[in-house]
């Protein structure tokens, strides 16, 4: 019996999924008739009679009248456009008797009013019922017309939106200020503002069967990798989603396959740290909503790289780039390395250095490894809610309550204060990496390194970093290895990996990334750069 009840409601689960799919297609299907009363109604009739879709009628005072319709969405249409440069151009039309009579049959209305009324631009006809829909969802005004079976698709987008700001997730000290905005327009035009070039293409396409998001690859033609960018094209083809609300959802879906901690795609709202990527032949890939724009391939060196690394001399930023990965180390195996010491290794620590940790943990009733996971959770709570809340109140409360927390926990005795030290050393250390979705998987495996440590002591460790290097060596992103140039060696690559050379030693896109126009530079320096390669 129960199972019988549990098939009914899986077969009316499935039904009622299956009419809904229908019913949100029935519109495809749909075409627009010769009668304008009929084409409203089936309008009003899909979209539900929404308050904010707007039906204004509208007709020629001539002897052969010419009716038409004017559909907007009034908060994402800009209205100010619609009424001066549609409206307008139209009522004035319908009273002034000689204009008039262009509009009358035998001509066509749809032509004229294209051609010789309507001074705005972006004007399409011959559109689909299904790209009128979207059009007037999108903020495009629709005109339609009575004896015509086709109508007219207006560029008249104009929503409130926040502005071009600085970005908040990458600061610089020395660098651009602006950062992407949730308008793929303004976002397209803020790369093209750094790279004037007439072969920095664009390819558009619509993701998610409701929604139906805007989504834009941007490259350089003749730099860009044709088989990357063949992957990424086919990839957003075979998206089959209802919606896409942000890049992040883009990016899971054409990661390439098998599992990883490590992001294999870099995200960022800068544009130009998109222009510079677009110049060493990675491509762009642009969502309409988000201020996050992803850029592939990606390389495990980019992820500790800065866009000021750039904008310093260049053994400023030698340094500073070493430093990130001094931290790396600090922030994967700091807590490790205490817990394997303490509980295996004593004799490693010089005899001062042993007695004074031995003191400090006298009393303490947990053992090393437990004593640091619950400092590390303790942390990693304080961070998070350090993000999650309030800016001003979420500062507070992260720089307060370890000091706090950390101070009471030593004086309880739960863990001795060099733990502390420790603990707060790599918290540090983590924030110095430039990407936060590259701090996660760290922070992440250092919680598996501290398993080994306690387990094996320094074995254990050692066995770790021989694991995660060798997944971090079959790590591919769109064809590119991961970890270029250094698995494979590429020794041009190295110029900017861990280290970065001046701009004038620097003749040369990555390999690894651009097989087409390596040079960056003219001269004859380059140009034997260029010979070299071909040969």
């Amino acid at each position: 019996m129960a199972f019988i009840k549990s098939s009914n409601f899986k077969t009316s689960k499935r039904s009622k999924q299956t009419t809904i799919i229908q019913q949100s297609k029935t519109h495809e299907t749909q075409a627009l008739t010769t009668n304008l009363q009929d084409n409203i109604q089936l309008i009003k009739r899909i979209l539900g009679n929404s308050p904010d879709i707007v039906i204004r009628e509208w007709c020629s005072e001539s002897e052969n009248r010419v009716e038409a319709v004017v559909i907007y969405n009034s908060g994402l249409a800009d209205i100010k456009l619609v009424n001066q440069f549609i409206m307008e151009p139209l009522l004035a039309n319908s009273r002034d008797g000689h204009s008039t009579t262009e509009l009358s049959p035998p001509a066509d209305p749809v032509d004229l009013i294209k051609k010789k009324l309507l001074p705005v631009g972006g004007i399409r006809d011959n559109v689909s019922f299904d790209k009128l829909l979207e059009g007037i969802l999108s903020g495009d005004t629709a005109i339609l017309f009575e004896g015509n079976d086709c109508g007219l698709l207006i560029e008249s987008k104009g929503w409130e939106e926040r502005g071009v700001q600085e970005p908040t997730s990458q600061t610089v000290i020395r660098g651009p200020k602006e950062g992407f905005s949730e308008n793929l327009i303004t976002n397209i035009a803020l790369v093209r503002r750094k790279i004037k070039d007439p072969n920095l293409w664009l390819e558009h396409f619509h993701v998610g069967r409701v929604t139906k998001t805007n989504v834009s690859i941007m490259y350089i033609n003749g730099i860009a990798m044709e088989t990357a960018l063949k992957e990424v094209r086919e990839r957003i083809g075979r998206i089959q989603i209802d919606g896409i609300l942000e890049s992040g959802y883009i990016e899971e879906f054409i990661q390439d396959k098998g599992f990883t901690l490590f992001p294999t795609i870099y995200n960022t709202e800068r544009p130009d740290v998109i222009a510079a990527g677009l110049l060493e032949g990675r491509i762009a890939i642009l969502i309409d909503g988000t201020p996050f724009t992803l850029l592939v391939p990606a390389l495990f060196t980019q992820f500790f790289q800065s866009a000021e690394d750039y904008y310093q001399r260049s053994d400023i930023s030698t340094l500073i780039r070493l430093l990130r990965y001094v931290a790396l180390m600090i922030a994967l195996l700091a807590p490790p390395l205490y817990i394997a010491i303490t509980t295996y290794h004593h004799d490693m620590l010089p005899s001062g250095l042993l007695i004074s940790l031995i003191a400090q943990r006298e009393g303490i009733p947990f053992p090393a490894f437990f004593e640091a996971l619950m400092m590390e959770v303790t942390f990693e709570l304080l961070r998070e809610a350090g993000i999650r809340l309030p800016r001003a109140v979420g500062q507070s409360i992260s720089i307060v309550g370890a000091l706090v927390i950390g101070q009471a926990a030593v004086q309880a005795g739960i863990v001795s204060a060099v733990m502390v030290i420790v603990v707060s050393i790599t918290a540090i250390s983590s924030f110095v990496i430039p990407a936060y979705n590259m701090g996660i998987p760290i922070r992440m495996l250092r919680f598996g390194m501290m398993g080994l440590a306690a387990s094996f002591g320094l074995f254990g460790i050692t066995a770790g970093i021989i694991l995660i290097v060798q997944h971090l060596c079959h790590l591919r992103s769109f064809g590119v290895y991961y970890m270029s140039p250094y698995a494979p060696v590429i020794p041009e690559d190295k110029k900017d990996a861990g280290i970065r050379v001046s701009w004038r030693n620097m003749l040369t896109r990555p390999r690894s990334i651009s097989s087409q126009n390596s040079v960056r530079e003219n001269g004859p320096q380059a140009q034997n750069l260029e010979s070299e390669r071909r040969d």
